[in-house]
This record gives C-alpha cells, structure tokens and sequence, in this order.
C-alpha cells in the first residue's frame, strides 16, 4: 500500500501578523484555529505522534521526512482517535514519551496547499506549507507548487528550519 504524501516546509516567522495577511488575501478566508498538542513517542524508525485536539479528538499521526531544510517529500498515515487520553497513556507505557509540543495553529487552504500558522510554546511563531500530492504529481511538481507558495508569502531561504517542532524543542533544552 502506498502511503499519502505531501512535500512540506517549515519556516521561522518574524512578523506573524504580517504572514497571517498574506495568507489571508491568497485563500481568501480568516484561517481556521485549532489548539493542538502532539506526543512523540519513541520508534525505531519515522516519527510517531499522538495528535489531541483537546475537544476529545485526536489521531495517530506516523510519519518519515528527511530533516533537511527546503522542500521535502513526507510519507504518513494517520488514524482517528475518540479517546487521545487512554491511547496516549497505553503508547507511553509500551514505547516512552520522546517529547510534547502545544501550540496553536492557524490553517488556511491555498489550492492543494494546507498553509499553517503556528504559535508554537516555548518556540515562536512557525510556518508550515503541506502541498497534498495527488495520486498524478511528482516530488518536482509538489516542490514546484511550495516553492512558488513560498515567494508568494515571502518566505525566505535564511528561515527555514529542518526537523520537527519536537526536534527544535529538545535541542532548546539540550542548550539551557
């Protein structure tokens, strides 16, 4: 079975204010806001997280991309959840806890794009551009798709960041 795809980036935003118009004039709508807090847990390969919506939803979210900067291809599959609480407490037991990120995202839908606006605790504000691939498009077209996108928010190559925000938030430890 091959898995969904997306090609993404991931940015550090200075101004968020000024990003959040930008993708307000190309989506040509407010965004949506969605409280978010995501548990990585230990696997031997990818990354695997416990997503909480803190409305009692949530998904299973597995996940391999390559940690460099600039656009990437990520493979994933995902599974809905009706109890985050009691999964989260049997994955932490069976694996371990790698680390918890919360933040609050503002999504907007730009063509096959999912563009996120991210206020991220104990990080700053982030972007994320997720082009969902068709079943059709290459690697090229996808990254073609987000690097246009990128321009046309002005997100500019000294911003990017690789990794994840888990990732981002250990090293910040590591570094106190």
């Amino acid at each position: 079975r091959a898995m969904p795809s997306n090609v993404e980036i991931k940015a550090k935003v200075g101004d968020p204010t000024a990003f959040a118009e930008k993708a307000v004039r190309l989506s040509q709508s407010e965004g949506e806001i969605i409280r978010q807090q995501d548990t990585f847990f230990n696997c031997s390969r990818g990354r695997l997280k416990l997503r909480d919506f803190t409305d009692g939803s949530g998904q299973l979210i597995f996940y391999e991309r390559p940690d460099t900067d600039g656009p990437k291809l990520s493979r994933y599959s995902i599974s809905p959840t009706n109890d985050p609480q009691s999964l989260q407490t049997v994955l932490s037991d069976a694996l371990g806890v790698r680390g918890s990120v919360r933040k609050e995202r503002r999504l907007f839908l730009i063509g096959q794009t999912r563009v996120h606006l991210d206020t991220v605790e104990g990080l700053g504000h982030y972007m994320e551009l997720e082009v969902v691939m068709r079943p059709d498009q290459t690697v090229e077209e996808g990254q073609q798709v987000a690097e246009e996108l990128m321009e046309q928010l002005e997100v500019s190559q000294e911003s990017l960041v690789t990794g994840a925000y888990v990732d981002l938030l250990l090293k910040e430890q590591q570094d106190i």
